[in-house]
Formats: structure tokens, sequence, C-alpha cells
């Protein structure tokens, strides 16, 4: 008897869960990917600010996944699904089979209308992205070292977070401990009142999905290192040297873009309508409407909470949904039983901005500063895919810790003939 055989297209938390509770079955399991690594997220902002490199938020999907004899991965880009065949659609031209099909994606940065503004002020959800963002940070400090202008050096020393949200917040807090522990101890020429940091925010506030006092402790914060916060101030125009915010042109050397997400195009391959941020609307089993045998979970799904409100796009949520929906597969798969629906376990909500500091969300009650900083420490390390990682992450915060030192500061030969075209 041939056994059933799972897809699962995106090797990120949702999808690694899922694959996970699936393994060593009488399931064949199939995990495509077009990258050949799985990438923690969360922490990537630490790589576009020299304080890890990738390779500690970054693990090969193959290597996690090899203890599972049942579990094949692809490296592929998905560029449809063919539902009556019951197919998946690569790029490439395969095509991979499936009795049931999990979707999880992930999401991309939302530009609003401007792709183009991608290749000025990159997004953090690729290592890609946090190496171009980190390679134009030190970039700016070392032209402006050698700059004799002294409107370009504070042009080059002026970095620009687009979205108020925690990655925003997080990249607002890290650059600028970055240019203040570089300033006094790595440039001679450069001096504090040199480097500036902005952090534009549409909105009324910042971190408007968290009560609002943990919103005021961090925008307090922030304004106490040295970051601009500049609410209801919506960018209109960005370039490579430059960016238009509510009609006032500013000079930056660096942009970076976290002002929200929109959902993979899997709602087009499936046909359907989609939802909010174009997120797939499912049932409370992770089941697609209409579409039998097909599920979606993580930031491509639109999943309500008991409160009939949208989950957020977090990483607990795909992991739990993950966690559920490959026990659920495999218990219908193999015995026939039908599933009871996803139901979300809230840890709490989190971001860090800055050294000692951060804000913890559990809902009745709130946490912030150092025991929030350690906490969310503690929270992060414990996300990370093995003990190795875990290991390798802990040492260098405790050493950064200790020192202030970041050991990341690297810009590799591509990047540094940038700096050797500059007359």
């Amino acid at each position: 008897m041939t056994k059933p055989h799972v897809v699962i297209i995106g090797a990120g938390f949702g999808g690694l869960a899922c694959a996970k509770a699936l393994g060593n079955s009488d399931v064949r399991v199939t995990v495509i990917d077009r990258r050949n690594h799985n990438l923690f997220q969360p922490l990537l902002y630490q790589v576009a600010t020299a304080a890890l490199s990738p390779a500690d938020v970054s693990e090969p999907i193959r290597r996690t996944l090899a203890r599972y004899d049942n579990i094949r991965v692809l490296m592929g880009e998905v560029s449809g699904i063919d539902v009556e065949a019951k197919q998946a659609l690569l790029a490439d031209g395969a095509r991979i089979s499936y009795d049931r099909l999990v979707i999880a994606t992930g999401s991309e940065y939302n530009y609003f209308g401007h792709p183009d503004w991608h290749k000025h002020a990159p997004g953090l959800k690729s290592v890609h992205e946090a190496r171009q963002i980190r390679h134009r940070l030190l970039l700016a400090f070392e032209r402006a070292e050698r700059s004799t202008d002294e409107s370009e050096k504070r042009r080059l020393l002026t970095s620009v977070v687009v979205g108020g949200g925690p990655t925003g917040v997080e990249m607002a807090g890290a650059i600028s401990e970055l240019g203040t522990f570089m300033i006094a101890n790595d440039f001679d020429s450069l001096a504090h009142d040199q480097f500036r940091v902005l952090l534009v925010e549409a909105g009324p506030r910042i971190l408007a999905g968290f009560p609002e006092d943990l919103a005021d402790y961090a925008a307090n914060y922030l304004t106490r290192i040295g970051v601009e916060i500049r609410l209801e101030s919506a960018v209109e125009e960005i370039e490579a040297t430059r960016i238009r915010i509510a009609g006032e042109w500013l000079p930056a050397g660096s942009i970076v873009w976290g002002a929200g997400v929109k959902a993979s195009p899997a709602a087009h391959w499936l046909g359907v309508e989609p939802g909010a941020a174009g997120r797939i609307p499912v049932k409370a089993d992770l089941t697609v409407p209409g579409r039998p045998g097909i599920y979606a979970l993580g930031d491509t799904a639109l999943t309500l909470g008991a409160d009939e409100k949208p989950l957020p796009a977090l990483a607990q949520v795909a992991k739990q949904q993950g966690t559920y929906l490959g026990k659920a597969l495999r218990a219908e798969l193999l015995s026939g039983r039908t599933p009871g629906p996803f139901a979300f376990h809230n840890r709490g909500n989190t971001a860090v901005i800055g050294r000692n500091a951060a804000i913890f969300d559990f809902g009745r009650w709130h946490l912030k500063g150092r025991l929030a900083w350690f906490l969310w420490a503690i929270v992060h390390v414990w996300l990370l895919v093995n003990f190795e990682k875990r290991l390798l992450v802990s040492i260098q915060w405790v050493w950064r810790y200790a020192t202030r030192q970041r050991g990341a500061r690297l810009i590799d030969e591509d990047a540094a003939d940038q700096l050797r075209s500059v007359p």
C-alpha cells in the first residue's frame, strides 16, 4: 500500500514544526523551500547591526530534518498549485504530487505600491537583506571617516528606519547602540553630534500592537539613547541618498524598511480571495475552504482566535500551528481520526529596545526593563533550531554584554569596492 504523501511548502517556523510532528511516521513528507536554510528572522536585525553573523541565525534544512527517514527536502521555488491534479508547480517546470498540501510560505515586506523603494530601503526577511543593510551602515561610517565635507558626513551618519513596529523599534535601537560604540572606539574624525537615527511611523504611536504603557516606555528609552521618533509622518518618496517624509526631504546614508508585511502570493496560486494583508482565510482546523486537502498556516493564513480577531503574524503562532497540523495530519492519515480545532496559547508578545531594555506583554500583566530583556534573551535562545546555535549565540551575547563589542563588523570585498570608487 502506498504511503500518503504530505507536501509542505516553506521551511520556516510553521513548516518545520509541521514536518517534525510528521517525522518517523508512515507518512511520506516532502519539504520544499527556495532556500536551503531555515532562518531565525527575529534575530536578523542583529545580523544587520553586526552583533551576530548569518550562520548564527541560520541552519541548513537538511541538517534539521536529517534524523527523520520519511522526510525528503527539495530546494526549489513554487510558482503555482494545480488544485485539480493535486500538484505543486515549481518555477523550473517540475511538478510534485501530493495527497495533502501544507502552505507555510510566510510573508514579505509591503511597500504599499512602491516596489522600487526596496533597492534603496531593504527590509529584514533574508540573510541577503541583512548583509546589505550591514554593509550600508558600515560603509557609511567608512566614507564619513574619509570625507572632508561636514554636510556629507552628517548625511552618511544619518540612518532612517521606516515603521514603528517591533522590527523598526529593535532596528533603531540597535543602530543607535552600534553607531555610538563605533564613534567612541573606532573612528577618530567622527563626533556624536554628527550621528543621527530617525524612527518614522505613519501612525499616532510606535508599537501599536502593544499596550500604551509599554509603548511609552519604549519611546522614552529610544529617546534617551538618541533616537528621534517622528509620528504621523508618512513616507512619500525614497531615493538612494534621501527620503521624503511628510513633505520634507531628509538626506540619509542608510534607510531600513520595516513598515508592514503582506503574505506570499499563495492565495493567487489557489484562486481564492485573500483576506487582510493578502493572507488566506482558513477554517479552525487550518483547511482552506473549497480546497480539499489543502492547509495554510503561519503568516500565510488568516486564522481567527478565540476573540474572533485575526491571530498576529508571530513565530509562536506559526510554530504552534505547525505542531498542531502535523499531529492532526498524522492522526487523520494513519488512524482516520478527525482533529479538533486549533487553539492558540499566547506565550506573550515581546520586543527588545536596547541593552537591558525590552518589553513583554502577557495580556493581564506587563514586564519592562532589564528583567524583560533577560527573559527576551532566554526565549529567543530557546527558539533557535538546535543546541549548537543556542550555545553559540548565548556565548556571544554574554561576551558582547560584558565588553560591549560587536564581533561581526565585516565588509566583504564586493561591498568594499564601493568604497574604493569614492574619490
